[in-house]
């Protein structure tokens, strides 16, 4: 079984959100589950700094060795960082996807929006 860790949130595209102190912002990213299934990740697109995104709207790509595939936002709101750590090292995404292999921090449009994201446990159910 994957890494699924219970503190966060999930969509059943296989992101990840978790609120971030001061809330009304998210941080996304892809899910253990996810970076295994992509293989050795090489390139990460991501939105700018600014941009506004729309939930389930695609706001970039992850392209690995096997394939390419989309990022959903998982919420709307406003793109307010993005990892500029990919830019040079996307491996990261593998290595620690759920730390330093973080995507796009979203300021939420509405804060009620991560109410209907999976839980770990309803996510486990999915990819189980």
């Amino acid at each position: 079984m994957s890494n699924v860790p219970a503190d966060l949130s999930y969509t059943a595209e296989h992101e990840w959100v978790s609120k971030e102190p001061g809330g009304g912002v998210v941080r996304i990213g892809i899910t253990d589950f996810a970076q295994d299934a992509l293989g050795d990740v090489v390139y990460v697109q991501m939105p700018e700094v600014g941009t506004e995104v729309a939930a389930n709207a695609v706001v970039g790509e992850v392209e690995s060795t096997k394939s390419v595939s989309d990022i959903y936002a998982p919420v709307a709101g406003e793109v307010v960082a993005r990892n500029e750590a990919l830019d040079s090292d996307p491996a990261l995404v593998n290595s620690d996807p759920y730390g330093d292999g973080w995507l796009i921090e979203v300021r939420l449009a509405d804060a009620s929006q991560t109410d209907g994201l999976l839980s770990a446990e309803q996510y486990e159910q999915q990819v189980g």
